[in-house]
Formats: structure tokens, C-alpha cells, sequence
């Protein structure tokens, strides 16, 4: 069964070819990325704009690519939210109108069910469940039993920033750019994890649920007030020079030993930022993980999954945990962002389960519910 999904959730337009819910015949992704990086963030009407501009190229692209007409897709699948509304539409309406010119079932999914799916492309084994499933993106955070397809029991979420966020938040603090999660990682592998004490929010004793904000406050701390080499009072910087809107706009002094200095300590702390993210979502995961020994395989997903020093440390601890459980991530990097296969794989197994209840023109509404 082929499956054509479109994800329009925020800054990506992308439509996939999925056969039977892992085999990727095409995944098509037009970024934003160049556009927002200007603004150091997403705004939502520039990304609805050029959704509206993309959404054909990157579906003619698709089925290009896939080697397919319409006659060879079975159904069509879309995110209906959570996301930005403005940029939900594009993506809902434009598979409302093809379902009903082509005739097509359509499959509504959940963002975060889909970026759960992402693990199941391009996978030739099979997923043995119970599955754990930690999702790490920009605006959520969940730890998800999941028993079975499609049957999620929801163990712990966001409670304010989630990683994703605080990656890009801290990354503006820094001054190192929009997207924040790949340019912290790169400077990072130039820093020490350990230079600077970051808080660990772990919440109460037993909770799996997530918060990040302190943690990214407590970055901006570190930042105004930070001080240029030397011990006395001449060489401290005024706040007004360090942070400006929350950013760090000026440098340590103006020569080249000053300037290390500087980049030392953007590495430094963007290291130890990582480390202080890293360790309470794979603490949190290990919690969950033995509190739930029947378990069969522990997934990572979402567009933190990408970062490599969260896999390892997740890797490390399961290899000491010693409970035989399966690691998997998303097999391809594009896998882990926003991306239409994952939508097209959450949709297939989705159809699975009911096909008798997805039909033509079924006007799918967007939503910005993140209940799954």
C-alpha cells in the first residue's frame, strides 16, 4: 500500500511516498530554515507564505521522484496539528481538496504520533512491543508506553520549555544562530562538559515529566556575569555589554587571547548546557525503563534525536542497565526533523487498524491539541 503524506506542522513543506509503512519511496523537504534564521526564530505568517508558494513544486517533486502517478497511491495522509495553525492549513487543505479530486482515503495524524513512526522506516526487523518511546522536539517532550500500534499511554511530558526549545533559546543567548540544537552540538564538541555547574531539574522524586526553563536561565546567568581575563573590578563587563535582548552581543576584550578566551568559554558552556539537557532526558528514560521491565525496545525521537551526544549517553546507560532492550533512533537524520514519511508511516498503520473508517473528503480541521 502506498501512502502520500504532506507535513506542514511549522516551517517545513513536505510530502513523502511511503510503501506499507516503512519502505520510503520519496521524501521530499522544502526548508525555511534560511528565511527564519533572519529572525532568529519562526514567524508564523512568513512560514504560511511559503507554504503556499512550495506545497506544488514539492509535491510534483514527490511523485517524480517515487516514480508514481496518482493512480498508484492508495491513500493520502496529513498532519492535522499540533503545530501553527496558519501553516496546518496549507498542508490540511491542499490533501482535503486532492482526496476529494482523486477520490483518495485520507488519514489525519498526530504530529508526535508521527515523529513515534519515524523509527519504523527504512527498518527491515521487526519492532517487538512493548515499545518505550522518548520524543524530544521543539515544542514537546513525552515519555510514551507504547503496547502496541497506535495504543499510547502517555507516562511524562513538557511542563515548559521543552529540549528543542531550550537548545534554540540558549543558541540565541550565545549568539550562535537559528536552528540552536545543530550549532550547540558543534561548538560543543570543542568544550568542556564539566567548566560550568548547571542545575538538573529532575522534579520530584518519581516524576517523568520535563522542565528546562531553570536550566536556560540559568545559562543567561552565567553569561551577564561573565568577565573578561584579570581579577580586578576594571576588567568585568557590564551586563548592558555582555546580554542585550538576551543575547550576547559583545565579546571579552579586543585582542586574539581575549578572543580565545571568548570562544573557550561559548564552548564551554554550550558543552555544558548539552550535558545538563542530556542527562535528565536519559536519566528519565532509564527511570522509565525500570519501572517497566517488560519492555522489548527503547525508541528516541523527534529533532533532538539527532544529536549525538544524547544517543550515546543513552546507549551507555542501557548497556549498564543490562535488561536487554533494543535502542533504536530514526535511521536517516531527515527522519528525525519534520519530515511527510513519518506521517505516511504513522498513517498506514493507523489505516491498518480501522481501514473502514478513513474516506474520501473527509475535511480534516487543523488542531492545536497535543492529545494523541
Amino acid at each position: 500500500m502506498k501512502i502520500l503524506a504532506i507535513e506542514t506542522s511549522c516551517d517545513e513543506t513536505a510530502a513523502a511516498i511511503v510503501e506499507d509503512g516503512r519502505k520510503v519511496l520519496a521524501n521530499i523537504i522544502a526548508s525555511q530554515i534560511d528565511l527564519h534564521a533572519k529572525t532568529g526564530g519562526v514567524v508564523p505568517e512568513v512560514a504560511a507564505r511559503e507554504h503556499v508558494l512550495k506545497m506544488i513544486p514539492v509535491l510534483e517533486e514527490c511523485l517524480s521522484v517515487a516514480g508514481c502517478g496518482w493512480d498508484d497511491i492508495d491513500a493520502l495522509a496529513i498532519t492535522r496539528g499540533p503545530g501553527l495553525v496558519s501553516s496546518l492549513i496549507i498542508g490540511t487543505e491542499t490533501a482535503n481538496v486532492i482526496s476529494y479530486v482523486k477520490g483518495k482515503p485520507l488519514i489525519p495524524v498526530q504530529h508526535i504520533v508521527g515523529h513515534i513512526y519515524s523509527n519504523w522506516l527504512d527498518v527491515e526487523s521487526e519492532i517487538e512491543f512493548p515499545v518505550l518511546v522518548l520524543t524530544v522536539s521543539g515544542g514537546h517532550n513525552e515519555l510514551i508506553l507504547m503496547k502496541g500500534h497506535h495504543q499510547f499511554e502517555i507516562l511524562g511530558e513538557t511542563r515548559d520549555d521543552a529540549a528543542g526549545e531550550a537548545f534554540d533559546k540558549v543558541a540565541r543567548i550565545l549568539g550562535l544562530g537559528y536552528p540552536g540544537g545543530p550549532a550547540i552540538s558543534k561548538i560543543a564538541l570543542e568544550g568542556d562538559g564539566s567548566r560550568f555547574k548547571l542545575p538538573r531539574a529532575f522534579l520530584e522524586k518519581g516524576s517523568l515529566d520535563f522542565s528546562f526553563s531553570g536550566l536556560k536561565t540559568a545559562v543567561l546567568e552565567v553569561v551577564r556575569k561573565a568577565t573578561v581575563p584579570g581579577d580586578n573590578s576594571r576588567n568585568r563587563i557590564p551586563n548592558s555589554q555582555v546580554v542585550r535582548n538576551n543575547r550576547l552581543d559583545t565579546v571579552p576584550g579586543d585582542n586574539s587571547q581575549n578572543e580565545n578566551t571568548k570562544s573557550q568559554f561559548l564552548a564551554d558552556l554550550a558543552a555544558s548546557f548539552q550535558e545538563a539537557v542530556v542527562e535528565v532526558l536519559a536519566e528519565k528514560l532509564m527511570i522509565a525503563a525500570r519501572k517497566f521491565p517488560e519492555v522489548k525496545e527503547l525508541h528516541l525521537a523527534g529533532g533532538v534525536s539527532a544529536n549525538l551526544r544524547l544517543r550515546e549517553v543513552i546507549q551507555q546507560k542501557l548497556e549498564k542497565l543490562s535488561q536487554g532492550m533494543t535502542f533504536r533512533h530514526p535511521k536517516s537524520i531527515s527522519y528525525c526533523t519534520d519530515n511527510a514519511a513519518m506521517i505516511a508511516a504513522a498513517g498506514y498503520y493507523l489505516y491498518q487498524l480501522s481501514p473502514d473508517k478513513f474516506r474520501p473528503n473527509s475535511n480534516i480541521i487543523p488542531t492545536t491539541s497535543f492529545e494523541i
